[in-house]
């Protein structure tokens, strides 16, 4: 082309001088008439391209990728904060089962115990007036069927009449009420049953100091008492058990997510420290929303054999809903935002050029957005390139 060029020029060159005036003409006309206000051959014009799209040569369509929308199943993640509590079907408070002031305390916070163990004495007339009515109530049931027993063989000889041996029964049978009752009295004031035993067996008792036992085997995470302190039985808390090898993490979940969340979802647990993650299982979802944070209450439960998890921890909470979602997904690389810092994507138009489409951002599931509102299935979208694109439109 060029050598064709080259050939040409020298034939043309006598005649510039003269045509020049017609070629300037001619120049001024063409770049005139995009700004005519009309045209006399407008059948001939190219079909205009709808405003604000953009137009692009074979060479630069090379440096974007398209792909078609489609309709495809994920499941959504919801994330979370949580707090971390005791598990309170493993946890409780443990209240002086008895008055009295406190002589010694036998454990302190952070130590294991098993249940029964003790936790601290107490010197307690009301123990000690249990364990005296439990002797005189074990020997008045003692003799009362014993006397029961002999009238009725003396009723079987004819010895007393019928009469005095119903009422000889009854009055066992109320006896042996009143020692169970003392008994279990004892019971639940944590007697120690070697204690309980001497005393059915009528063997001399040392000094029986109340003990105040740990109901539960766990680890004391609270001591709420000290020496010489009164306590009033059923009211004073002494001290906190909890199993801490399952605990409690508490979130919130908003309106939106709430759907995606049921009962029996696997969920993790982030500490974000070091490597310490844990799993657990949504295992309640609360009936009523709070009044404040118009958010529900969901409750997560997670194994924590290292006692790492502490009351009142903060963590991340990911629930992974078992409940399969459809939507539009396009990768996040097609998502642009304008001055407004709105999303929007570039899809192809019929006629090969690139428009700019607003649109709703839902779920993100990874790499992908499920769009809400403002594509349908079938369009084709940048994925690659789109700042290319806007480049040009901007230009």
């Amino acid at each position: 082309m060029h050598r064709e060029s080259s050939l040409l020029v020298p034939r043309a060159a006598p005649r510039r001088r003269g045509l020049r005036p017609l070629a300037l003409a001619l120049l001024g006309a063409a770049l005139a008439a995009p700004f005519a206000g009309c045209s006399p051959k407008p059948a001939a014009r190219a079909a205009p391209v709808t405003a604000g799209d953009v137009t692009l040569s074979a060479a630069q369509r090379r440096h974007i990728h398209l792909v078609v929308v489609v309709a495809a199943k994920f499941r959504k993640t919801v994330a979370a904060t949580g707090v971390v509590d005791f598990d309170n079907d493993r946890a409780t408070s443990v209240l002086a089962p008895f008055s009295g002031p406190v002589s010694r305390l036998l454990a302190s916070a952070g130590e294991q115990v098993a249940k029964g163990a003790p936790l601290a004495v107490v010197d307690s007339a009301d123990f000690a007036a249990a364990v005296s009515t439990y002797r005189k109530a074990l020997a008045t049931a003692r003799t009362a069927r014993r006397l029961a027993d002999l009238d009725k063989d003396l009723l079987e000889h004819r010895g007393v009449a019928r009469r005095e041996e119903e009422q000889a029964e009854t009055d066992a049978v109320n006896a042996e009420a009143d020692r169970d009752a003392a008994l279990q009295a004892l019971v639940s004031l944590n007697v120690d049953p070697g204690a309980i035993r001497d005393i059915r067996r009528g063997r001399p008792m040392p000094r029986l100091e109340g003990m105040i036992r740990s109901p539960i085997a766990g680890t004391v995470v609270q001591k709420l008492i000290t020496p010489g302190e009164i306590l009033q039985a059923g009211v004073t808390p002494c001290f906190t058990v909890a199993d801490l090898s399952r605990v409690w993490v508490m979130t919130h979940i908003f309106g939106a997510d709430l759907a995606a969340v049921r009962l029996g979802d696997p969920a993790e647990v982030l500490t974000g420290i070091a490597a310490n993650n844990f799993s657990g299982t949504v295992t309640n979802i609360a009936a009523q929303v709070d009044p404040d944070t118009r958010s529900v209450a969901v409750r997560v439960v997670v194994d924590n054999p290292r006692g790492f998890l502490k009351k009142q921890m903060y963590v991340r909470v990911l629930i992974h809903s078992r409940r399969q979602s459809s939507g539009l997904l396009v990768p996040t690389s097609a998502i642009l935002r304008d001055a407004e810092n709105l999303p929007f994507v570039y899809t192809r138009q019929s006629d090969g050029s690139f428009a700019r489409r607003a649109v709703t951002l839902g779920y993100r599931d990874g790499d992908r957005y499920d769009i809400a509102a403002g594509l349908r299935a079938g369009e084709r979208i940048v994925v690659e390139g789109a700042i290319f694109v806007q480049f040009m439109q901007n230009q």
